[in-house]
């Protein structure tokens, strides 16, 4: 067996909540931090379209074994929408396909069709997506000028706020679930106003249990003063899972897990419930579940 390359960069662990401005992929921004932090290994947690600007959480070395429930956490996000145009993105980089009137569109005709879009509904994910479809990415078929059967996927859209409607700009706030569509959501609001709609603006302002967001402009100016600089920014991995229930195992208990044995409960809990694990010094160990026969066993192990 071959040996690996060796790596010229930093093991580094942690979480950065990114502020990704609009005009860059959340690729480009993965990597632009990557480079950054001469991090060894880096993963994002749900990308946001180019046009999207807002909260990035990054996961930086052991981190990335948590960004899978990061991935699956509640999204928030602000938005505006043109009511009368559709495009062929559903966004205003797309091609403007159809105007219609807006005439008689007030903001309680508005309020009257948003409750039909909250609670468990069934969304079609665009054309212009980054979902595959028998190995094909939709977006790059939609660039090819073609557009193939998708089947509708359940979410859960737990809140709409209007935010403002004035000429025809309506803005609002979504509280959602994963795989929410916003571009989709708000073609749906225009099309059951009879008048067609597209994003104009979109920002994410929550993912999971996190808010607060850093710039480029900080990470930069921090990157001049060195790596720890840059490292006081980035937040422990188990604040990815802030709402889970916590155990804290004495230095027999962690050792057992770290060899991969199980351990006794001493609390009851479901089969195949999911702890954050905290050895004897409070330590985050990673994460475990519930057995069939009700003992810990170890599921994710952070390697620090």
């Amino acid at each position: 067996m071959g040996r690996r390359p060796k790596r010229n960069g930093r093991d580094v662990h942690g979480i950065l909540l990114l502020h990704k401005p609009a005009g860059i992929s959340s690729n480009g921004a993965l990597q632009d931090v990557k480079k950054l932090y001469n991090a060894n290994k880096a993963g994002h947690t749900g990308s946001l379209d180019q046009l999207a600007s807002g909260l990035l959480p990054i996961c930086l070395g052991e981190a990335t074994k948590v960004s899978n429930y990061l991935l699956n956490a509640d999204k928030r996000y602000q938005a505006e929408c043109i009511l009368g145009k559709t495009s062929s993105t559903g966004d205003a980089e797309g091609e403007i396909l159809q105007e219609r009137s807006i005439e008689g569109i007030t903001e309680e005709k508005i309020a009257a069709v948003i409750p039909q879009f909250i609670g468990d509904i069934e969304q079609i994910p665009p054309m212009y997506s980054a979902l595959k479809q028998q190995g094909q990415t939709l977006y790059k078929l939609a660039r090819q000028g073609k557009t193939v059967e998708r089947p509708p996927r359940p979410i859960t859209i737990y809140d709409i706020n209007l935010d403002g409607f004035e000429g025809d700009r309506l803005k609002f706030e979504v509280h959602c679930s994963k795989g929410t569509y916003i571009r989709t959501l708000a073609e749906d609001i225009g099309e059951a106003l009879g008048c067609g709609a597209y994003i104009s603006y979109l920002h994410r302002i929550g993912a999971g249990p996190y808010k607060n967001m850093i710039d480029f402009e900080t990470l930069e100016h921090c990157a001049t003063h060195g790596m720890e600089a840059l490292d006081r920014l980035l937040i422990p991995i188990d604040t990815a899972l802030t709402d889970w229930d916590s155990l804290y195992l004495n230095s027999e208990q962690a050792t057992a897990l770290c060899h991969g044995q199980a351990i006794s409960l001493t609390h009851e809990y479901p089969v195949e419930h999911l702890l954050k694990l905290f050895d004897a010094e409070k330590k985050f160990m990673g994460i475990g579940t519930v057995n069939a026969i009700r003992k810990i066993i170890p599921k994710r192990l952070i390697n620090l």
